[in-house]
C-alpha cells in the first residue's frame, strides 16, 4: 500500500484516499489527473472496498481507456478485463450487446460512424424526394444527434417553430425507423438506447446499481446532458460518483458539453467542496501565472490557482506583425532558431483558432523546407480501402446492413450501376424490405444476374468465414471480394492501400474479443468506435500544426499561439456573447497550458480572411496577461517587412500606404497626437485611403504601432 501511494503530493493523496462515496476533483492542466484516477481505482481494490467487477471507469477516448488498463495491470494483481473501463460509447455498446433483446436490437447490430450516418441520411432524403440542398445531410445529422444527446426522441421534441423545423422532426422520426428496420445504431443512439433501457427497466437498473459501487469519470467537464443523466441512473440513490475534471478547460459546448454538470454533481451527490489539484508538473511558472491571470477574468468558476516548484522560466514572447505573412515568417524563423538550440520539431506546435489560418503557415514552412504535420488527417479506419474491407465484413456479419451493401455493391466494379441500385432502393421502399432482401428476390435478365453474383459472393464469404479465425476471415473478405486484385492493378496508390489492408489483417490478428463466438461483431464495433476518435498520425520528427481544440490533452516544449486578434481569437461569433466569450477564454487557457518551456503569442495588424483584408486589433486575451510576465519582440521591427516574392506575392499584393487624403472628414494628419479609449496616447505615423475609408497607423506610447480604421476607431485629437 505504501508503494501504491508513494510519490503523491498531499492533494493527490487526499483525492486518492477520499473517504466519502462521491467526489469532484478539480484537476488543473498538468496536475497528474490520470495518475490520481488510476491510483484511486487501485487503492479501492487494494483496500478491499470493491472487487474488479464493481468498478465502472469512463474515459473520453479509447486511448485513455487502454492507458488506464495498462497502468492498473502494473499496479494491482487483478484481471483488468473483468472491469468495465472504456468510453461512453464503448461501454454502452457493451451494455447493449449484453441486453440486445431488451433493447429491441438484433444480436449482430452494427454501429454507424459519422460518415455512415450521413450516407444513411442521404439515402433517406432521396427516398422521400427531398433536396439535399434544402436539407443538407450534415445539418440533418446535427439536428438528430443534438436531439438524441438532449435525451429526446422525435415525438418528445417541443413544438416546431416553423415548417422547416417541423420537417427536420419528421426526418428524425423517419431516420429512426430506417435504423431500426436495418438493425443499425449511430453513436448518439448507443447512449440514448442504453439510457432508455435502464430508465424503463427497474430490475436491470437495480442490477447495475448494485454491481457498480464505484463509478469514476475522467474529463467530466466534457460530459453532455444525456451522459450525466446516464451516470446518475447507474449511480442510483446510494451510489458513488468520483469525477475528475477542470471547468477551466471546458471547450466543447458546440458538441453539447455542459460545464454546469460540475456544479450539478456537487448538489446531486451532496459533495461539500471539490478537491483541488493545483500543483503543475508540466509548465514553468511564468506560463502558469499567465494562464491564472487570464482565466481569473471568467465568472462562475469553481476556482483554482496553478503553481509549480520548477521555477519561473523564460518570459512569454509577444510579437505583433505588420501582416499575417510576416507573422508566419517570424514563427518559421523562431522554429529554425529553436531547432538550432536543440529542440525537436515534434516537441514544437503552432496553434490557431481556425483551420483557415493554416494555409499561409504551411506555405511558408514548405518554402523553408521545415517538415510539418497537420494534426489529425485521415485516420486508419477512415481510409477508403479499409472502409471498403470493413463494409464486406459488415455484410458477412449482417447482410441486412444497407449502408455496407451500398458502399461495395459495385466495388470492385461488377456491372451494377446507379440505375440498378435505384431500382433496388425503389423495391426496398415499396415492399418495406432491406436492399439485401430486394437483391435476393430480383428477377431474370442481365441486371438480375449481376445482382445474383453479388449475393452469391457474400453468401459464400459468410459460409466460409464461419469456420475461420478472425484474421483469416478478414483476409478472406479482402481476397474473395476482389479488393486485393483491384489495388494490385493500381500503380499509383496501390502499394500504400494494400499495406493498409494488410495492417487491417494484423489488427484482427491482435484483437482479443470478450466472446470468441462474436469476434467479428466485436471487431467491427471496435473499428467503428476507433473511427470516431481524434488522433494524430505517428511519424518522423516534424513540426505540429493544429487548432487549439485539437491540442487539448497534448503538451509541447515550445508552443506558438498565432492569430491572436479580436474577431479571430476570440472568435467574432462569440465576442458579444457572454457565455461564448468565456468559452473562448477557456480555449486560450488551454492553448497557454500546452507549453512546457517556451510560449509565443503573435498577432498581425492586417490579415487576409475569407478573401478579404482585415485590420484587427490585438486580442484582449494578450492584454489580460500581466506585462511583467512578457517580453515584446515587436520592438525589433522598425519598418514593414519587405515582401518575399516566393512567399507572399502569390497570394496578395501589399496595400499601398500614403498620406492622409485631403478630404479626410476628421482632419487627422501624420505627426498629429491622438487619444484612444483603450490604447491611450499616440502619434499618427502613416495612413491610407480617403474620405470615409481611411486607416491610420498610430504609434501608441504603451501599446506600440497599430492600424486603426476611422470608421470604427474612436479617436480624438491629443
Amino acid at each position: 500500500m505504501t508503494d501504491l501511494l508513494a510519490g503523491l503530493n498531499p492533494e493527490q493523496l487526499r483525492a486518492v484516499t477520499w473517504p466519502d462515496k462521491s467526489a469532484l476533483v478539480l484537476a488543473g492542466a498538468g496536475s497528474g489527473k490520470t495518475r490520481v484516477l488510476t491510483t484511486r481505482i487501485a487503492w479501492l481494490l487494494s483496500t478491499g472496498q470493491t472487487s474488479p467487477s464493481g468498478i465502472l471507469a469512463v474515459t473520453f477516448t479509447n486511448k485513455a481507456a487502454r492507458e488506464m488498463q495498462t497502468r492498473l495491470a502494473s499496479m494491482v494483481p487483478v484481471n483488468v478485463r473483468t472491469m468495465w473501463i472504456g468510453t461512453f460509447h464503448g461501454l454502452c455498446n457493451r451494455f447493449l450487446r449484453s441486453h440486445y433483446r431488451d433493447a429491441g436490437l438484433p444480436q449482430t447490430f452494427q454501429i454507424l460512424d459519422s460518415a455512415d450516418q450521413q450516407a444513411a441520411i442521404k439515402r433517406l432524403l432521396k427516398s422521400l424526394e427531398l433536396s439535399d440542398e434544402k436539407f443538407p445531410p450534415r445539418a440533418v445529422q446535427s439536428f438528430i444527434n443534438g436531439s438524441k444527446e438532449a435525451g429526446l426522441r422525435a415525438d418528445k421534441l417541443p413544438p416546431a417553430l416553423n415548417p422547416y423545423e417541423a420537417k427536420l422532426v419528421e426526418l428524425y422520426a423517419a431516420y429512426d425507423a430506417q435504423c431500426r428496420r436495418e438493425g443499425v445504431v449511430d453513436f448518439a443512439e448507443l447512449l440514448l438506447r442504453s439510457y432508455e433501457l435502464l430508465n424503463a427497466n427497474q430490475a436491470l437498473r437495480q442490477h447495475y446499481c448494485s454491481r457498480f459501487r464505484h463509478i469514476l469519470v475522467d474529463e467530466f467537464q466534457d460530459t453532455n446532458r444525456l451522459q450525466y443523466a446516464w451516470l446518475k441512473l447507474l449511480a442510483g440513490d446510494d451510489g458513488s460518483l468520483f469525477a475528475v475534471g477542470d471547468d477551466d478547460q471546458s471547450i466543447y459546448a458546440f458538441r453539447g458539453a455542459e460545464v454546469g454538470n460540475m456544479r450539478s454533481l456537487l448538489n446531486d451527490f451532496s459533495v461539500s467542496e471539490p478537491v483541488r489539484l493545483e500543483q503543475n508538473y508540466r509548465s514553468m511558472g511564468n506560463i502558469l501565472n499567465a494562464a491564472n491571470a487570464l482565466i481569473e477574468q471568467n465568472d462562475g468558476r469553481l476556482g483554482k490557482n496553478l503553481w509549480t516548484d520548477a521555477g519561473e522560466g523564460e518570459k512569454i514572447r509577444l510579437f505583433e506583425a505588420y501582416s499575417d505573412g510576416e507573422e508566419a515568417e517570424f514563427i518559421t524563423d523562431e522554429v529554425r532558431s529553436l531547432k538550432r538550440d536543440g529542440f525537436n520539431l515534434s516537441d514544437m506546435a503552432i496553434l490557431y483558432r481556425s483551420n483557415a489560418q493554416s494555409r499561409l503557415l504551411e506555405h511558408v514552412l514548405v518554402n523553408a523546407q521545415i517538415p510539418y504535420r497537420i494534426y489529425g488527417g485521415l485516420r486508419f479506419f477512415e481510409r477508403q480501402e479499409v472502409k471498403h474491407a470493413l463494409a464486406y465484413l459488415r455484410l458477412i456479419a449482417n447482410p441486412e446492413d444497407d449502408n455496407a451493401l451500398l458502399r461495395v455493391i459495385n466495388v470492385p466494379a461488377r456491372g451494377i450501376g446507379a440505375r440498378t441500385v435505384e431500382g433496388l432502393q425503389a423495391v426496398s421502399r415499396e415492399q418495406g424490405v432491406t436492399l439485401w432482401q430486394a437483391a435476393c428476390a430480383s428477377g431474370g435478365g442481365r441486371t438480375a444476374a449481376k445482382l445474383g453474383e453479388f449475393v452469391l459472393l457474400v453468401e459464400r464469404m459468410r459460409e466460409r468465414s464461419r469456420e475461420l479465425k478472425l484474421a483469416e476471415a478478414v483476409s478472406l473478405a479482402i481476397d474473395d471480394s476482389g479488393l486485393r486484385a483491384m489495388y494490385e492493378q493500381d500503380k499509383k496508390e496501390g502499394e500504400e492501400r494494400l499495406a493498409n489492408l494488410d495492417e487491417l489483417i494484423n489488427a484482427a490478428a491482435g484483437f482479443m474479443p470478450d466472446d470468441p463466438a462474436q469476434a467479428l461483431t466485436e471487431f467491427l464495433s471496435a473499428a467503428s468506435l476507433e473511427a470516431g476518435e481524434h488522433q494524430a498520425e505517428a511519424g518522423s520528427d516534424a513540426l505540429q500544426l493544429m487548432t487549439v481544440h485539437a491540442a487539448k490533452g497534448l503538451e509541447f516544449d515550445a508552443v506558438f499561439v498565432s492569430g491572436l486578434e479580436e474577431g479571430l481569437f476570440p472568435h467574432e461569433n462569440s465576442m458579444n456573447d457572454g457565455k461564448g466569450l468565456q468559452e473562448e477564454r477557456r480555449l486560450m487557457y488551454v492553448a497557454i497550458t500546452r507549453a512546457r518551456q517556451r510560449l509565443y503569442l503573435s498577432n498581425a495588424q492586417s490579415r487576409m480572411l475569407h478573401g478579404q483584408s482585415r485590420y484587427p486589433i490585438r486580442s484582449r486575451f494578450v492584454d489580460e496577461i500581466p506585462t511583467e510576465l512578457t517580453h515584446d519582440l515587436s520592438a525589433k521591427v522598425k519598418a514593414p517587412a519587405k515582401t518575399n516574392a516566393s512567399t507572399n506575392a502569390s497570394w496578395r499584393a501589399v496595400p499601398k500606404v500614403g498620406r492622409v487624403a485631403a478630404d479626410n472628414s476628421q482632419g487627422f494628419r501624420i505627426g498629429q497626437s491622438v487619444e484612444h479609449a483603450k490604447f491611450g496616447s499616440g502619434v499618427v505615423i502613416n495612413a491610407e485611403g480617403g474620405g470615409e475609408d481611411v486607416r491610420l497607423q498610430i504609434n501608441f506610447a504603451e501599446h506600440g504601432v497599430k492600424w486603426l480604421d476611422l470608421r470604427y476607431a474612436k479617436l480624438s485629437a491629443g
